[in-house]
């Protein structure tokens, strides 16, 4: 037996994938008879079933001395266990309340929310109820206190930022859970949003690829370390839906899932999303110097107060009946105004440049 202080938690990582995983590892011990790996892991982890460690085991999440084994292996003196389990949040009171949900899909296995701008999606840091996390616990009928957590508890597979609005997707039992996880693990799920931002891109469409890490200057923010000396690799797709002029709405597809890669990304290629403060997207960096622009950017800034983007499509494959899920949620009401205000202004000022 090993004792627990053994178990060794890794650090969580910065991007959003793995923010959903936790890591462990054990040294098993060399006086350890032999066991099957399944029985050992649940002897082994707290607030674990063994049916939970068996699902993962299928998924193949877990590993003896780097290789994936089967739920019947057995443990043998020595060996090196590795397992990545999706994340469930301990320690923190789930109270449900009654928040509005736009449920865009719903089943006995998951649903899908169309997620509002300023709703932060889980509590903690500051924010510790008003979350989509507590709207959820009111909608299934639930509550977790701190030290339990509910088998119907909505678990989370992904996230998107605060100020983001669109698709998110939570599953509502351990084989949903793991079976999302995997597909966003390995990057087999359709993700496109919408963005509108700074400057003309002179390509229709293109890929933006570069290591992301937190930047060391501001921990607050993330950069693109091109020569992937630091970071995680992350690859984004665009391609340019509208131009008017001094911004672009672009499409957006993420092949992997970085926190604020979009965001991070387009800055990189200087062209950060409209009105986003953390990546200097609320200043105007293209346009006239006269006061009559000036004011309608204010204008603009005054009609969608938050970064411009939108999480509008999501694919997957149904975790029970393998079907492909495609859904889409659509623009909403302060991002759509804002597009055409920007539409308005491009169509006069090639009027009178006419």
């Amino acid at each position: 037996m090993i004792e627990e202080d053994e178990i060794i938690e890794e650090a969580a990582c910065d991007d959003e994938q793995q923010q959903m995983f936790e890591h462990f590892r054990f040294d098993v011990d060399k006086g350890q008879g032999m066991l099957r790996i399944d029985k050992y892991i649940t002897e082994h982890m707290e607030l674990t079933s063994r049916h939970r460690v068996q699902l993962a085991i299928e998924a193949g999440y877990v590993h003896v001395n780097d290789k994936v084994v089967k739920s019947n292996y057995k443990v043998k003196p020595l060996d090196v266990i590795t397992i990545m389990l999706p994340y469930r949040r301990h320690g923190c009171e789930i109270a449900p309340e009654p928040i509005p949900l736009d449920i865009a899909y719903e089943d006995d296995d998951l649903l899908v929310v169309n997620k509002p701008a300023g709703l932060v999606v889980h509590p903690g840091h500051g924010h510790f109820s008003g979350t989509l996390i507590n709207a959820l616990a009111y909608h299934l009928g639930i509550r977790q206190a701190a030290d339990e957590g509910d088998e119907r508890m909505g678990m989370l597979v992904h996230r998107i930022d605060m100020n983001t609005s669109g698709l998110l997707v939570v599953a509502k039992n351990d084989e949903a859970q793991l079976h999302l996880a995997k597909q966003f693990f390995y990057h087999t799920i359709d993700r496109k949003y919408v963005a509108l931002v700074w400057g003309n891109i002179q390509e229709e469409s293109g890929t933006i690829e570069g290591n992301i890490g937190r930047d060391p200057n501001d921990r607050m923010r993330f950069k693109v370390f091109p020569d992937g000396s630091a970071g995680k690799r992350a690859v984004t797709h665009f391609r340019v839906l509208e131009r008017f002029g001094y911004v672009t709405l672009v499409e957006c597809k993420l092949e992997t899932g970085r926190t604020h890669q979009i965001r991070v990304h387009m800055n990189h290629i200087g062209h950060p999303l409209f009105n986003d403060d953390r990546y200097g997207g609320d200043q105007i960096l293209k346009g006239t110097i006269y006061a009559k622009y000036k004011q309608f950017i204010d204008n603009c800034f005054k009609l969608l107060p938050r970064h411009a983007l939108h999480a509008r499509t999501l694919g997957f494959e149904h975790p029970r009946t393998k079907e492909w899920i495609q859904l889409e949620s659509a623009i909403p009401a302060d991002m759509a105004a804002l597009i055409e205000k920007w539409r308005k202004y491009a169509n006069v000022r090639e009027l009178e440049e006419e």
